[in-house]
């Protein structure tokens, strides 16, 4: 069966494994669900990603990150730009999610960015989704 959003379905699994207290969870990888660890990684949103050869398109295991007292780091993350609904913006009208506390991820000409680094490049693209 196919999927037909499965960025969707990479923040639900990490939403939900956040919610029940998991230190890691795994997710079948592509290309741009790596390239959204990396920039959560970076952000420090979580602790770490890895990729794991399976003979088909691999796995992406993203390791959880959390506060004193297990508190999550991410409290939520929220897919934007759908298959049916794609959420563009323009270089000058790119979001600051959360008052500059939180991040958005842009799907750009030249790459996938946080709100910042967009903003700093001066391009413009999809917005992905939100985290914070």
């Amino acid at each position: 069966m196919t999927m037909t959003d499965p960025i969707a379905a990479m923040l639900t699994k990490i939403r939900n494994a956040v919610r029940q207290g998991h230190s890691q969870v795994d997710i079948p990888a592509s290309r741009l669900k790596r390239e959204i660890a990396r920039l959560l990684k970076a952000e420090g949103f979580i602790e770490n990603y890895s990729f794991i050869e399976d003979n088909r398109q691999g796995k992406l295991r993203v390791y959880l990150r959390y506060g004193p007292g297990r508190v999550p780091v991410i409290r939520n993350i929220k897919r934007i730009s759908t298959p049916g609904r794609r959420i563009y913006v323009r270089k000058d009208r790119v979001p600051m999610v959360m008052g500059g506390k939180g991040i958005a991820i842009i799907s750009t000409s030249r790459g996938v960015f946080t709100d910042r680094a967009a903003r700093k490049e001066k391009v413009g693209g999809e917005i992905i989704c939100q985290v914070w």
